[in-house]
């Protein structure tokens, strides 16, 4: 049975518990936020998409990526209020991290002009996805957050090289800073292997059934990766979590047929 609410004064039925930024999107209303993705749990960390929620005579602010939807809510998600909460995420964020485009675009998109806190040398925001991606959908844990507060960063296990690490590179294609970088040195544990045991990644990763690498593990310049990630628009770690369509198929057989 589905529910009804409003959204900036448009009214919506849907499914009771769903994330008021899935309905935002269905109604074509677009909310900012920096550690959402649809294909993992949502996290609420940035606090970018907080919308402020009216139910009977009181208003809360929340986050729209993990509040789920109650009949008769009226839910605003541009209001000044809200705006200001955006506005102050965002000039924090710019002064730990002021070298990031993407924090240099909102900041501009949300008119935040200067910077009243103390500027840092940052370039990770700690949003978690990157953490989230390894866990949730590789599957391996590879990396992992540590300490706490203003220290906590994202490490490998015990901050030594990872034995578990598979190149996938899962982590840089979520990054919303791009502060993680596929480097060369990634592949060397792989490129050290017998040459019948150098799989390609997307075989590691169970999407295709043991293809050998050709390219020695620098999958940045592989054209197979390229036509996933560019012409799918997503990872190809998602493939394994998603239908094959007939689009998807068909890299499939021309990675099989250049791998030959």
């Amino acid at each position: 049975m589905k529910i009804t609410i409003t959204i900036d004064w448009k009214t919506a039925k849907t499914e009771r518990r769903t994330p008021i930024i899935k309905v935002a999107e269905e109604l074509g209303i677009k909310i900012p936020t920096l550690c959402y993705n649809e294909q993992l749990e949502p996290y609420g960390v940035c606090r970018l998409c907080t919308v402020e929620v009216v139910k009977g005579k009181r208003t809360r602010f929340v986050t729209a990526c993990n509040y789920p939807v109650e009949e008769g809510l009226t839910i605003y998600t541009h209001s000044e209020k809200v705006m200001q909460i955006r506005r102050l995420i965002i000039e924090s964020l710019l002064a730990l991290c002021p070298d990031v485009k993407i924090l240099q675009s909102l900041a501009k998109e949300l008119g935040v002009k200067e910077l009243r806190f103390e500027k840092g040398k940052e370039d990770c925001i700690k949003c978690g996805l990157c953490v989230r991606m390894c866990e949730e959908i590789v599957g391996l844990s590879a990396i992992s957050f540590a300490d706490r507060g203003v220290d906590r960063k994202v490490i490998t296990p015990f901050d030594l090289p990872s034995d578990i690490c598979i190149g996938c590179g899962a982590c840089s294609f979520v990054c919303p800073t791009k502060s993680i970088k596929m480097e060369l040195k990634a592949g060397d544990r792989f490129r050290s292997l017998p040459g019948n045991e150098r799989f390609c990644r997307y075989a590691i990763m169970g999407i295709i059934p043991n293809a050998l690498c050709a390219n020695s593990f620098r999958c940045w310049k592989c054209e197979v990766d390229q036509r996933f990630i560019e012409q799918l628009n997503t990872h190809p770690i998602f493939l394994s979590k998603k239908r094959k369509t007939k689009e998807v198929k068909d890299y499939i057989t021309f990675l099989h047929k250049i791998r030959r």
